[in-house]
């Protein structure tokens, strides 16, 4: 009979786990990844296509960016983690009104390890900061106004 011992050595799931949960966020390790399940200190905003590519370089242009994740697919999707969403009800409405998804409450989002079609487009430690959440439904708001006014420039003239 073969005699197993316990790894010493921590695998890199495990130093991903630990990273996470330094930055307070709720993590849990299960057989397909790493999942962060939302709560009263970070969430996440979902959001596809052409919205998710303006708010993205909107976020860039004015230093906003915090940890984005990105799923890959034959779609843009764009996972923005934030902060601040137990406050801001309002922006919460408004950005489900925009067409984002926002996750709360004990949702669950997987987390970048090794699904090479779950990556970070910003990684935690390339992030300035985790953003509010009322300062990403700022930046869909200012994106979508700037889509919109090259149209009515052009029925004004």
């Amino acid at each position: 009979m073969a005699t197993t011992f316990p790894s010493i050595v921590p695998s890199a799931t495990s130093h991903a786990v630990q990273d996470y949960r330094s930055l307070g966020w709720n993590v849990t390790e299960t057989s397909t990844g790493i999942d962060l399940t939302t709560d009263n200190r970070i969430a996440a905003v979902e959001l596809t296509g052409a919205q998710a590519a303006s708010v993205r370089r909107y976020l860039r242009a004015n230093n906003l960016s915090g940890p984005v994740i990105e799923l890959r697919g034959p779609h843009r999707r764009e996972i923005h983690l934030v902060v601040g969403a137990a406050k801001a009800a309002l922006a919460i409405e408004a950005l489900r009104a925009a067409g984002a998804t926002v996750h709360t409450d004990g949702a669950t989002i997987a987390l970048p390890h090794t699904n090479a079609a779950i990556t970070w487009g910003v990684s935690p430690a390339e992030a300035r900061w985790t953003p509010p959440l009322v300062a990403l439904s700022a930046a869909v708001r200012a994106t979508a106004a700037t889509t919109i006014r090259p149209q009515l420039r052009n029925v004004a003239c």
